[in-house]
């Protein structure tokens, strides 16, 4: 009971709730550290705890004791506040400028957005960063890097060194792990310097391609997005461009939220994308038929932004009639088939303006062809395909949609990033047209398919745009993941099938892994002992108790001895973040 006597000596006698001590805290109050060392009748206590002696100083041991009010300050948990995240009575207000902005409940929070694996959909963790405003320092800080690996042309120069040496100069850079946290980890390298960013962010629907965690509530799913764009907007140049492709679902809230984030005066245009012909269990539904994407174009300045304008040359317009229609007919009508290349040529070029300006919307007239990969016959591309789970994979956005998007906002050399890189069409792209590109990924499959299918292009494969381009290989790129922490004894606990096993790794986490103090453990064994328990729910207790927002190692733990890292491990992170340099 010792615990729960000092909590109420601190909150009765000195007449403030824990939170308020914790301010208190932090400012190193004079009141406050009288009263630890000489007032309280637990002075004794408290000295032992949180103070150290040093030449007959007490020096205060400030982390001791915030965690010491952490394990009980339950009011800024996400558990109370999850349930309450939800669109208010009244969706939009007006500003005094007349500005229209979304107002949804807890928008000032984080997101994390945990999902890695296929099969797993996780519930989202919330964190408002007003009442939690020290946890997210620490969520945002850099974290360490783990598993690099050069791919490419340089791969097999130097060994380290090459590595080395590719993340001093920034090569391309590929990077599992949550895409928040990676770009809250990148910022300072890369702060005005990407010229493109791309996203095909998760819609809010359930039916994505990839099976990520696409079932947010609309709140959520917001507060998710605004997480992302607000920290993505610091990478941009100041003539830089964002592009996101969005269906109808979130797409007029998508545009409220980046007005409020990148200003309504930098919203350039909404493009619509045709994907395609309508077929299969669509066609059944008792509605008009969905059949496009909205792509929504902004940029960082107004007036200041690269635009490179682009037409559909005539060499390049999508067929009127296609051979074979050509030689039905002139079959038909008994027309001289020695005629039929003429005919071609006259009716899909010849009758036609030698180019054609590319309107706001793609794939919607006689001289535009964007079908959608997913659309599209497998065969057709089955050079943009990569074999997973024993298929063909099939994204859904052509490697043409990108080279639209990228030729029209970038240059040769510029950077191009893409944090929901997906299969990596972004990527392919970017390297084939001779940028630099940036990918993030936190999905396991980043393994299976995205490095796999960048390697391919690496090697020359000859699918998508690589013959309009004349794609012949080369370049290289650097893979890492973000290093786990509490991810790892997740996995641990969920593979043991031995009680001893369990006592060992609960011991471990006690010194090496970060405990949740939202979970009420009292709440959750209700009186039990937890040695009492069944198997299986010391199993669940456990994995619960691990702080989901510190599952990855911090950048400045990477010397702790209690992670036992390898030193060209450690070496490798102080070059990626510009400390081994010299």
């Amino acid at each position: 009971m010792l615990q729960q006597d000092l909590l109420n000596d601190l909150t009765i006698n000195f007449n403030k709730s824990l939170r308020e001590i914790k301010i208190l805290a932090i400012r190193y109050d004079k009141e406050l550290l009288l009263y630890l060392l000489e007032e309280s009748i637990y002075k004794d206590e408290f000295k032992s705890r949180f103070f150290i002696k040093i030449n007959q100083n007490c020096i205060f041991k400030l982390d001791d004791f915030i965690t010491f009010l952490n394990l009980n300050i339950l009011d800024n948990s996400y558990t109370q506040y999850s349930n309450k995240i939800g669109l208010a009575s009244k969706n939009k207000f007006l500003k005094a400028s007349n500005e229209v902005v979304l107002n949804f409940a807890f928008k000032d929070g984080v997101i994390k957005g945990g999902q890695s694996k296929d099969e797993q959909k996780t519930q989202e963790i919330f964190f408002n960063e007003i009442l939690a405003r020290d946890e997210i320092d620490v969520l945002f800080d850099k974290k360490a890097l783990q598993n690099f690996e050069l791919i490419g042309e340089n791969n097999n120069r130097g060994g380290q060194n090459s590595l080395e040496n590719a993340l001093k100069d920034k090569v391309n850079l590929l990077i599992k792990g949550n895409n928040l946290l990676a770009l809250h980890s990148l910022k300072k390298l890369y702060a005005n310097q990407v010229k493109l960013i791309y996203i095909d962010p998760p819609y809010n629907t359930g039916n994505d391609s990839f099976n990520y965690n696409d079932r947010f509530n609309h709140s959520t799913w917001l507060t998710f997005m605004k997480n992302r764009l607000e920290i993505a907007r610091e990478f941009l140049r100041d003539d830089g461009s964002i592009y996101i492709n969005i269906d109808y679902n979130e797409v007029h809230y998508l545009k409220v939220l980046m007005d409020e984030i990148f200003g309504r005066d930098n919203f350039i245009t909404q493009i619509i994308w045709r994907m395609g012909f309508v077929s299969g269990y669509k066609t059944i539904a008792n509605k008009y038929i969905r059949n496009y994407d909205c792509i929504l174009f902004y940029s960082k300045q107004e007036n200041n932004y690269l635009f490179n304008k682009r037409y559909i040359h005539n060499k390049d317009f999508a067929p009127i009639l296609n051979k074979g229609e050509i030689n039905n007919i002139f079959k038909n009508f008994k027309f001289d088939l020695n005629l039929q290349e003429s005919f071609y040529n006259y009716v899909n070029h010849e009758m036609r303006n030698d180019k054609y300006a590319i309107e706001d919307t793609w794939n919607c007239n006689k001289w535009d062809k964007l079908n959608s990969v997913a659309i599209d016959n497998a065969t057709s591309r089955l050079e943009e395909t990569v074999v997973y789970h024993n298929d063909n994979f099939k994204g859904q956005k052509p490697e043409a949609l990108l080279q639209r998007i990228i030729e029209s906002s970038t240059n040769e050399n510029d950077i191009v990033m893409d944090f929901f890189a997906g299969s990596g069409t972004t990527l392919a792209v970017a390297h084939k047209m001779k940028r630099r590109w940036i990918g993030i990924e936190q999905m396991d499959y980043i393994e299976s398919i995205t490095k796999e299918r960048l390697k391919k292009v690496i090697e020359g494969e000859q699918g998508g745009i690589s013959k309009v381009v004349n794609w012949s290989g080369g370049g290289s790129f650097v893979y890492a993941e973000l290093m786990p922490l509490n991810a790892i004894y997740k996995e641990k606990i969920q593979n043991i099938n031995d009680e001893k096993e369990l006592e060992n790794i609960y011991k471990d986490l006690e010194s090496k892994a970060f405990l949740d103090y939202r979970v009420d453990l009292q709440e959750i064994l209700k009186d039990r002992d937890f040695r009492d328990l069944a198997f299986d729910e010391k199993k669940q207790i456990l994995k619960l108790i691990l702080d989901s927002n510190m599952d990855y190692v911090l950048y400045g733990d990477i010397e702790d001895e209690d992670y036992a890292i390898d030193k060209d491990t450690i070496k490798l992170n102080k070059t990626f973040y510009g400390e081994n340099n010299e």
